[in-house]
């Protein structure tokens, strides 16, 4: 076989240039080396949009998670042909120009499936069962006075029997949703696009999923119909026992607006895994409610753990070799 490409797909990988943006976002302790064996592999820790389109002026590859891929940073990069995502999302892309280019955009879906749900269960008990405070308790000292083998200051309450609302479900919504089963909730779903159909649970709108959930859960993409979706307007419907997860995309949340429904008591507590900025930003409005324990935030780590990540950097591997050998694989 020759060198050049083959059926208008890809190309053979000796003496390819692949570049990897963001090798931090995957974490140092996964393994790479699937990614060694398809060409000349560069690496950075970090980029971003200013210093991309240099580091990616002579690459045949790019391996991207979250810098913009549109005409600034592309526009240089004569020689690509094939972009791969480390990430599921394809919001970061401008579609439109990598098509009129030729750019090939392949992403990694269900990588993260099991980890993102387990992390809804872990953000879901931290704030219902009010784990901070007993926590403090204990280590401050506390229970260590008590007159009582328990201490009842702070009331939680059993998910048996409470009605679990979904927004978005996809694969994670459906892994949610399977063990809300388990634990004896009843699951009903909102579907963000109108065009998602189960069976399994019942589909509703939006206003009766808020008049009725006791735990909603937001697994949807960021898109036009998502976004700024969950606002002020939207917590006054919801009881005001309700928790809220969000493990979706910060967007699809008024930051502000939350913040002034759990001071104003309209819901009872929130997790959110994800932010309007990443990382956040010093003026976000829920930094005023640090310290409170009704409200836990994480940076983003749903989707990490250790397998989530390791098998998010083989599925891209995959898919930038089945590039390379003409096969068709999770194209965008």
């Amino acid at each position: 076989m020759d060198e050049k490409e083959r059926n208008g797909c890809g190309t053979l990988k000796k003496n390819k240039k692949i570049v990897m943006l963001e090798r931090k976002s995957v974490g140092d302790d996964v393994d790479v080396s699937a990614l060694e064996q398809l060409g000349e592999l560069v690496v950075y820790d970090y980029s971003d949009a200013e210093n991309t389109p240099e580091r990616i002026r002579d690459a045949d590859v790019v391996i991207v998670n979250k810098v913009p891929m549109n005409e600034q940073t592309l526009g240089e990069a004569g020689k690509l042909r094939f972009i791969a995502a480390t990430a599921t999302g394809t919001n970061i892309f401008d579609m439109d120009y990598c098509r009129r280019r030729g750019i090939q955009v392949a992403n990694v879906t269900d990588y993260s499936t099991y980890s993102v749900a387990q992390h809804t269960f872990a953000m879901l008990f931290y704030v219902l069962e009010k784990l901070p405070y007993y926590d403090d308790y204990v280590k401050s000292g506390g229970y260590c006075g008590s007159p009582l083998f328990t201490h009842l200051d702070q009331r939680f309450w059993q998910i048996r029997g409470k009605v679990w609302g979904i927004i978005g479900l996809g694969n994670i919504g459906r892994e949610v949703a399977r063990i809300a089963g388990a634990f004896g909730c009843k699951v009903i779903y909102y579907s963000t696009s109108g065009k998602n159909s189960n069976g399994e649970y019942k589909r509703v709108e939006l206003d009766e999923l808020l008049r009725q959930s006791d735990i909603i859960s937001i697994h949807a993409p960021l898109n036009a119909a998502t976004e700024n979706l969950m606002d002020r307007e939207k917590f006054q419907k919801m009881k005001k026992s309700a928790i809220l997860l969000n493990l979706g995309r910060g967007p699809i949340i008024n930051e502000a607006d939350l913040a002034d429904a759990l001071e104003a008591g309209e819901l009872a507590g929130a997790g959110l895994d994800v932010l309007c900025r990443e990382p956040m930003d010093p003026d976000c409005p829920l930094r005023r409610l640090a310290g409170d324990g009704r409200l836990l935030i994480t940076p983003h780590i749903a989707w990490a753990s250790v397998e989530a990540r390791q098998l998010v950097v083989d599925e891209t591997a995959k898919n930038i070799q089945a590039w390379q050998e003409g096969i068709a694989r999770n194209l965008v």
